[in-house]
C-alpha cells in the first residue's frame, strides 16, 4: 500500500479544452494513464491536488471523473484547484459520485483522511501577496483558505495522525509568500507540503522544492513531474 500525489491533470473528456496547444502538454492524458497504470496498484491511494477537470459543472466533468475512477487505486482524494469550476458543496459532490457509482473518488474539504499513521490534509490555498499590496478580496479568500487548512490539520491531530499538507497554490513562490497559509502550517507538526498550480519552464524555475523553515516543499504540477504520479509514502 502506497500514497501518491499529482496535481493539475486538466482533463477535458467532456468539453472542448485541448491542453496539447501548450508546450509540454502534448498527449498528456496518455502519458498520465500509462504512468499511473505502471505505478499505482489497486490498494494504493492517490491525492489529486486541484485543477482536475475543465468541466464547468458536474455533468460536464463526469467523463473525467469516470476516467479517473477506472484507473487503479483504492482511493483518489480530490482537492479544489482554481480551475475546478464544477466544484459545488461537499454533499452535492458526494451525492453525485454515489449516484454515478464513482466509488474511488473522495473530496478533501474541511476534513482529513487517515492513511496509516498519517493524515491527508489540505485545501486549495490562494495567491501569494505582499502585506502592503494585498487586495481586500484576496485577503478574505486567503483567510478563508487558511481556516480550511487549519480545520483539516486539526482533524488529523484530533485523531492522533501525523498531518501531511496538500495544496493547489504554492504557499511560497520565488520571493513571495502567503503568510496566512504559512502560519497555519508552522503552527502544526507539518514536515511536508505538496502543491501544484505552477506551469511552464519559465515559472517552474521560481518554484520552491526543498526545505524552508522546517517544512519540505514539493511541486507536483502535472507538467513539472511529466505526468508521473509522485510517491509520498
Amino acid at each position: 500500500m502506497s500514497l501518491f500525489v499529482i496535481g493539475d491533470t486538466h482533463l477535458s473528456f467532456g468539453v472542448q479544452k485541448p491542453m496539447d496547444i501548450f508546450a509540454g502538454w502534448e498527449n498528456h492524458t496518455e502519458l498520465l494513464r500509462d504512468a499511473w497504470c505502471r505505478l499505482i496498484r489497486p490498494e494504493d491511494t492517490v491525492v489529486l491536488a486541484g485543477d482536475i477537470s475543465w468541466g464547468m459543472n458536474m455533468e460536464e466533468a463526469l467523463p473525467d471523473f469516470q476516467w479517473l475512477d477506472a484507473l487503479p487505486g483504492k482511493e483518489k482524494i480530490i482537492l479544489k484547484g482554481n480551475h475546478d469550476y464544477w466544484w459545488v458543496t461537499m454533499k452535492k459532490m458526494c451525492d453525485f459520485f454515489a449516484a454515478h457509482q464513482l466509488s474511488t473518488l473522495k473530496i478533501l474539504h474541511n476534513n482529513c483522511y487517515a492513511y496509516g499513521e498519517y493524515g491527508i490534509c489540505g485545501t486549495r490555498g490562494w495567491v501569494n501577496m505582499e502585506p502592503d499590496s494585498a487586495a481586500p478580496d484576496d485577503e478574505k479568500v486567503s483567510a478563508r483558505e487558511a481556516q480550511r487548512l487549519a480545520v483539516s490539520l486539526n482533524a488529523a491531530e484530533q485523531q492522533g495522525l501525523k498531518p501531511i499538507a496538500f495544496l493547489h497554490y504554492p504557499p511560497i513562490y520565488g520571493c513571495s509568500c502567503n503568510y496566512p497559509m504559512l502560519e497555519v502550517l508552522w503552527q502544526h507538526p507539518v514536515t511536508d507540503c505538496w502543491y501544484g498550480h505552477v506551469h511552464g519552464r519559465s515559472q517552474h524555475r521560481y518554484a520552491v522544492n526543498g526545505e524552508r523553515d522546517g517544512i519540505c516543499y514539493h511541486l507536483i504540477a502535472g507538467d513539472y513531474v511529466q505526468f508521473i504520479p509522485q510517491k509520498v509514502l
